[in-house]
């Protein structure tokens, strides 16, 4: 009966380790001070033919002459599948979630300084209007009006986490955006703020107000599920860092919030998570959860985390504001890595200053996320914004994703006094940085792939992960390494551009900006920028015909939202231009109908 290829390379590594243990007996047949070379330790694991090499040139995309073909194959196994053995062989060595890759992306380039050189964080005063007698208006309102009215007692948290709450259990049935409930840990925390604020000790402008957090973040005690149904039971024992700082700010937490399985998409164990302005169709991802319950007015605001468009696009579906921060200004314990190099934890707010004001709260370096630096956040509510160069690329707002309404925004950069700068990009080949994504992310979910609990997801359609996870399998080492480097030239790149300019404005959706921008870890804001009419529902994955998509005659006026990209480390810079869009803008506080 024929071995396993699991068998063989036991066998073999068992072999390499008889040799090893003969050598340090003073076995070996070798002259001493004979060095180690490649190629010669003994054959493990299975024969591989020159059919075998034939084959894997598709996978690969390299061709070889039948000469170099049959040499590969002759050593193969003398010299490259020992390297297997840390994943199959007598020496398997399981690598600890909490371990991250040697190599860290640094998005500060070599000889460059980025981000202010000293914190300065400036908020509006008293602009609150008086509490509404509407508790829908009070569950619509912004953070920053939040905060007023418990500072002042006008609001206690625990009424706002009672209505929050009620609103939570009232609308998740349509919009399937909760998966955890965190009701009695709720209103303990509200309760805990509402004696500390009547005893004085107000801990700033998140103290009292409920978020709900992307459930990737781990909360003690409380179910992060990653929206995936292998991990359906897992509670952990420890808050994630972000968890804790907002603890810290005295924020309370109502929900658990759902994403994509495994942060992809919308559709996670317990269904699709829908866009409370267009019910048909789903609220984006992975932060699918967040991005409908701010929209909904189901919490103040919530933590979302991006690796490639995933706070971005549901901001955009959802009308809500979406503040990716610059990589490493936001440590990731305790959050689920999908890509170690591109993961970034953001809030999601229904106002451009919210959105700061938990960035405020949750920056900081942790020594148990070794991409996290120090670093510096200056912002001014009522900055001079016509200091501010705003570069654009006039081939993408001519082309489509851009629409009318991204064209108005920069009319509006000009009407604010703010300098509009055409820029450019080179023609560069910007996706085959995804595979560093695509590696780094079968990594993270190796075991899970390899043993097929990958095979439990709902969605096992070929642009899913246990798909991509299993491809991924088969990626060329050597064309990571030279996206590893195209990554550096693009960051020089940006630096380049950001010489010339003080912020970009583009399509939220453009494929290029998500890609280029997320592997250089620069920083993003969308925010609702007006409205457009869709014909049909829009989907994050690939056309399915044996699933069409809802049409609509006439059709559905939904929000649209622009995006800004920031230098590394000036959050408040783009702060400060959206709050003046936002503003000139006029359509941030229109709200769903129904909700």
């Amino acid at each position: 009966m024929p071995r396993s290829r699991r068998e063989f390379l036991t066998d073999g590594s068992l072999g390499l380790m008889s040799v090893a243990i003969a050598a340090s007996s003073g076995c070996s047949t070798k002259p001493p001070g004979t060095p180690p070379a490649f190629g010669t330790s003994p054959p493990v694991g299975p024969a591989v033919s020159p059919q075998t090499f034939s084959e894997a040139e598709k996978l690969m995309q390299v061709e070889m002459t039948p000469k170099d073909i049959a040499q590969a194959a002759g050593n193969w196994q003398q010299s490259l599948a020992a390297v297997y053995e840390r994943r199959v062989g007598p020496r398997k060595l399981l690598l600890e979630e909490s371990i991250a890759p040697a190599t860290v992306w640094n998005p500060t380039l070599p000889g460059t300084a980025s981000g202010p050189v000293k914190d300065a964080f400036i908020l509006r005063t008293a602009h609150a209007p008086a509490l509404p007698a509407n508790e829908d208006d009070i569950a619509f309102a912004p953070v920053s009006w939040l905060a007023e009215w418990i500072k002042s007692r006008q609001l206690t948290s625990e009424r706002l986490t009672n209505i929050y709450l009620q609103r939570l259990e009232t609308f998740d049935p349509k919009l399937h955006c909760v998966i955890t409930l965190t009701r009695d840990h709720a209103l303990q925390q509200a309760r805990a703020a509402d004696k500390e604020i009547a005893a004085g000790k107000y801990r700033g402008p998140l103290h009292g107000v409920p978020w709900g957090a992307k459930d990737l973040l781990d909360t003690a005690g409380i179910p992060t599920t990653y929206g995936a149904e292998p991990y359906r039971n897992r509670v952990p024992e420890k808050n994630a860092t972000v968890t804790a700082r907002l603890n810290d700010a005295g924020a309370v937490l109502v929900a658990k919030l759902s994403l994509g399985s495994l942060a992809l998409n919308d559709i996670w164990f317990g269904g699709q998570t829908k866009n409370p302005w267009l019910l048909e169709e789903g609220s984006s991802g992975s932060s699918a959860g967040p991005g409908a319950a701010v929209a909904a007015g189901l919490v103040g605001f919530a933590i979302g985390s991006e690796t490639q468009g995933s706070i971005v696009s549901p901001s955009m579906r959802c009308g809500v504001t979406g503040l990716r921060p610059t990589y490493g200004r936001v440590p990731r314990t305790g959050a689920m890595t999908l890509s170690w190099s591109c993961d970034k934890l953001g809030a999601m707010a229904r106002s451009v200053e919210d959105t700061i004001l938990v960035l405020h709260a949750i920056s900081g370096p942790d020594p148990a996320d070794v991409a996290s630096v120090p670093s510096k956040l200056a912002f001014d509510s009522s900055a001079d914004v016509t200091r501010l160069r705003v570069g654009y690329i006039p081939a993408w707002m001519k082309t489509a994703p851009a629409t009318d309404v991204d064209r108005t925004a920069l009319d509006t950069v000009k009407k604010l006094g703010m300098k509009p700068v055409e820029v450019s990009l080179p023609d560069w080949p910007y996706d085959s940085l995804n595979i560093i994504l695509f590696a780094e992310a079968a990594a993270a979910f190796e075991e899970l792939t390899l043993s097929h609990k990958i095979d439990e997801l709902k969605m096992q359609v070929p642009d899913a992960w246990p798909n991509t996870f299993r491809q991924s399998r088969f990626l060329s080492a050597v064309d990571f390494v030279q996206a590893d480097r195209l990554r550096r030239k693009v960051a020089m790149e940006m630096e380049r551009i950001f010489s010339e300019v003080d912020l970009l404005l583009v399509p939220s959706l453009r494929d290029e900006f998500l890609v280029i921008t997320n592997f250089t870890g620069h920083p993003s804001l969308t925010l609702r920028a007006g409205f457009v009419e869709v014909s049909e529902a829009r989907s994050d994955w690939a056309p399915n015909p044996k699933n069409p998509l809802p049409k609509f005659a006439p059709p559905r006026r939904v929000p649209y939202g622009v995006t800004l990209v920031g230098r590394l480390f000036e959050e408040g810079t783009l702060a400060e231009a959206g709050i003046a869009l936002e503003e000139a803008f006029g359509v941030a506080t229109e709200r769903p109908a129904g909700f």
